[in-house]
């Protein structure tokens, strides 16, 4: 079954939120930190299986511009000078729908290895 449609996507700067609906009334509110350190660039996804790069001290990282490619996503510029990798909707779908179980992961896995955000 295919993935919703995006409606709507609106940054948030002061809040450093990412805020993306979809035509089945879903509405997202993701933060820029865990887009950061879920972008689908290979600097952090790795070039294969299991060689994900753990992201960290990004808790301040923001979102300069939201360039849109194509109709499949959207290029993500964050502050930190991060500019590869382009979201499509359905990864952006996948964050938001996976954001209450990863976030706590990520943070448990920081802690794990002596890490800050």
């Amino acid at each position: 079954m295919p993935h919703p449609r995006p409606l709507d996507i609106v940054l948030h700067s002061a809040s450093r939120i990412l805020e993306v609906a979809f035509d089945n009334g879903e509405r997202f509110r993701l933060p820029c930190e865990y887009l950061r350190v879920n972008s689908p660039s290979a600097e952090v996804q790795g070039h294969g299986p299991g060689q994900k790069v753990l992201v960290s001290g990004k808790r301040n990282v923001g979102i300069t511009a939201l360039e849109p490619t194509g109709h499949y996503g959207v290029l993500i510029r964050f502050d930190d000078g991060h500019a590869s990798g382009i979201f499509g909707w359905d990864t952006l779908y996948d964050l938001g729908r996976a954001y209450d179980t990863a976030w706590p992961a990520y943070l448990a896995e920081l802690d794990a290895k002596g890490l800050s955000r």
